[in-house]
């Protein structure tokens, strides 16, 4: 066989034992070259053009797997689908096998990520391209992936400490929890801004045991409680699909069930950018709907406890947080309590009876003037968190924000983006 005819390429594949179906691949990548269905998120090789900008964000790392393999036996999306495991990488005989030289240049080599070329017209603003995946310079260390399905230990158990509602109490529809749960003597270090696995008991329709569903952390670095070794998650019932179709979320119905004193299994901590700047004087702008809220209070709870111990040197610390009604807003009465010379909150409803729409990107170009100065402050970081569909809307809105004051966006989002300042998590 000519070697030369062989067509051979470095497929791009998601591990499935690693993956937390957080949706951060599909959502980053600027040629719709990933997708999911239940079971496994996969990249299609017909579209995947190595840009790398879904590595970095990826929490756990499983995007980061590649194959070396003829063209022609490039693995298809049904395969990947079905896969509970990756296929073992091709050794140099049973490539050579194939038809495969030794030392064969793939088609396409992975390139560098780059900011790609800016874009005109609202229709095909690319958002994720000014989301930083860097943590801020002076983020401490993050410990990541400590616990998981190919960690040294597979998984940690926590005991419930805590399960209560943090809605109004009222329809199911935004039932949400404020769950917190306690390693006891085992080793489980976590910084504000990261995330856990959590695995449901049992097994699905096909079988097979649940996967991990990921929930952010919403308390501080030193625990729900100050000394313990715990962490708090944010958990909404879930009970109706994307598509509004009735479905029981897995794992989320069965978190806010969860009674004091039951045992639940653990992976991660995961996340190592979505991170708080530790300097003092840093700002902190977080826009967030819904359980998007859960990195905000964690980074708001470590900033109350450095003031109430005297540690806190300044820096603003501002909040946009939206949800359809006040009632379904999660901490709506804490947060009235925090004081306004700590925190600049600004609420933003779009289904209260009587009242026009009001997004969070709304309350943003109301406070254009106090952003504008923001963004032009090198010490300011910026935090989005909540469902994908806002974080268009939001990032529009600091463009629009940076060019009402004169200034160049495209130059103000690459700096952002290259100095770790604008970090977006939606799902």
């Amino acid at each position: 066989m000519d070697m030369t005819e062989i067509h051979v390429i470095k497929q791009h594949l998601i591990d499935p034992e690693i993956c937390i179906r957080c949706n951060t691949c599909e959502a980053t990548c600027p040629v719709q070259a990933i997708t999911h269905d239940s079971m496994n998120y996969v990249v299609d090789a017909d579209k995947c053009n190595f840009c790398m900008d879904c590595i970095s964000p990826c929490p756990t790392g499983s995007i980061d797997n590649w194959r070396t393999l003829p063209r022609v036996m490039a693995y298809s999306l049904e395969a990947q689908l079905g896969w509970d495991e990756l296929p073992v990488e091709l050794t140099p005989e049973e490539l050579a096998a194939e038809g495969v030289a030794a030392g064969a240049i793939p088609d396409i080599e992975p390139v560098a990520p780059s900011l790609p070329a800016a874009v005109t017209g609202e229709a095909a603003f690319y958002s994720a391209q000014y989301g930083a995946i860097l943590p801020p310079w002076s983020a401490v260390h993050a410990y990541t992936n400590l616990y998981g399905p190919k960690a040294a230990e597979k998984s940690i158990t926590a005991t419930v400490t805590g399960n209560v509602r943090v809605t109004e109490i009222g329809s199911d529809d935004y039932d949400t929890h404020h769950i917190v749960l306690d390693f006891g003597k085992l080793p489980f270090p976590v910084r504000e801004g990261q995330s856990v696995g959590i695995v449901a008991p049992g097994v699905d329709a096909n079988g097979r045991a649940h996967h991990a569903r990921q929930y952010s952390i919403a308390s501080p670095r030193n625990g729900e409680r100050p000394g313990y070794n715990n962490l708090s998650l944010t958990i909404k019932r879930v009970l109706e699909d994307h598509q509004g179709n009735p479905v029981r979320g897995v794992s989320s119905n069965y978190m806010c069930d969860l009674q004091v004193g039951d045992r639940v299994q653990v992976m991660g901590p995961f996340g190592a950018s979505f991170l708080m700047p530790n300097h003092p004087r840093s700002n902190i702008v977080m826009i967030c709907t819904g359980t998007g809220s859960a990195p905000m209070r964690a980074m708001t709870e470590w900033r109350r406890r450095l003031r109430k111990s005297g540690k806190f040197e300044g820096g603003k610390l501002m909040l946009f947080f939206g949800a359809r009604t006040q009632q379904e807003l999660p901490y709506f009465g804490p947060l009235q309590s925090l004081p306004k010379d700590f925190i600049d909150i600004n609420f933003a409803f779009s289904r209260t009876p009587g009242e026009p729409k009001r997004y969070v990107q709304d309350v943003m170009r109301e406070r254009a003037t106090d952003l504008a100065l923001l963004l032009q402050d090198d010490s300011t970081f910026f935090y989005v968190c909540g469902l994908k569909s806002m974080e268009e809307g939001v990032v529009l809105a600091l463009r629009d924000v940076a060019q009402q004051a004169g200034l160049d966006w495209e130059a103000v989002g690459a700096a952002l983006k290259s100095q770790g300042r604008l970090h977006l998590e939606t799902y």
